[in-house]
């Protein structure tokens, strides 16, 4: 196994018609490659994991909240040695009510699938929030020593990125990051206007090891905005031509000083207004006097 895989063909196990199914060859691969003696996987989808644990003569535990086993509120009562998470790709793929029938669901297990789905509409942060808490409650569950190969996409929408494999929570020692070619996706009948959009083919396997029964690391993004004018980085140079930018390029000294007043960079220099005064006129690539009292940017 190396650091990018590709599978053209999608090999042989699980249930191919079943939406945003992976290779069998990839979950093959990784059991070889780490040399176990069992699999579990708690969003089987299809079946391909159960498929490949048969061919592979291991034992597999391998559930599903079409199935019986809700991931947000049912306990794992295994320790297995590894785990594989396909998890959804937000509400790029819907399961419950399309993949399969939630009212076929309720009538067996009992319970509304639609609540607890991560592929149901909602937004970004909430699927975030529950991924998150689905990784941990996973990881939890390890084997000391064991491993935890996650398979995760990006998703392009309205022109924004969104990343999974950025924004989830990481516990333990991250042992690989793999690079994973899509192909036949149903992605690739759809024609891109524009040259703005560069198409995903490609998906992330981030492979963890729980190496202490009780302490691990941990990596958690974190999300908020930052106002130029409230950290140390940025030079002066930065933040008079920011505003400026933001004020349509042409701002009086007293708009300057308004815009800027009562920021963070003013607590730290208490002749502030001198100094983006000297930062206007030491710059004449970047600013100029447009008027009396009046800066713009340079062209």
């Amino acid at each position: 196994m190396k650091s990018i895989v590709s599978y053209p063909e999608r090999g042989v196990g699980g249930k191919n018609t079943y939406r945003g199914n992976c290779s069998p060859k990839l979950i093959h691969d990784l059991a070889d490659f780490l040399k176990v003696h069992e699999i579990a996987d708690y969003m089987c989808g299809g079946g391909t994991t159960r498929d490949v644990a048969a061919q592979l003569g291991i034992e597999s535990y391998c559930y599903d909240l079409h199935s019986g086993f809700n991931l947000m509120t049912d306990e794992i009562r295994e320790r297995p040695e590894f785990i594989f998470a396909h998890p959804p790709y937000w509400s790029i793929i819907e399961y419950a009510g399309k993949q399969y029938s939630a009212e076929e669901v309720i009538r067996q297990f009992g319970y509304d699938p639609l609540r607890f789905d991560l592929s149901r509409p909602q937004p970004w942060d909430s699927f975030i929030s529950e991924l998150n808490y689905c990784i941990m409650k996973q990881f939890m569950a390890l084997e000391k020593g064991g491993h935890m190969a996650i398979l995760v996409g990006d998703i392009k929408r309205k022109g924004k990125l969104y990343s999974m494999i950025l924004e989830m929570i990481k516990p333990g020692d991250i042992k690989q990051i793999i690079i994973k070619a899509q192909h036949n996706c149903w992605s690739d009948n759809i024609g891109y206007s524009g040259q703005s959009f560069i198409p995903i083919v490609h998906e992330y396997v981030l492979l963890l090891q729980k190496e202490n029964a009780l302490f691990f690391n941990m990596q958690a993004a974190r999300n908020g905005q930052v106002d130029i004018r409230d950290i140390e980085i940025p030079t002066w140079r930065n933040i008079v031509s920011s505003v400026l930018e933001e004020m349509g390029g042409k701002a009086s000294l007293d708009e300057l000083y308004e815009a800027i007043d009562g920021h963070k960079r003013t607590e730290t220099n208490r002749e502030w207004r001198a100094k983006i005064r000297q930062t206007l006129q030491i710059h004449p690539n970047d600013f100029h006097k447009a008027d009396r009292g009046v800066w713009a940017l340079a062209a």
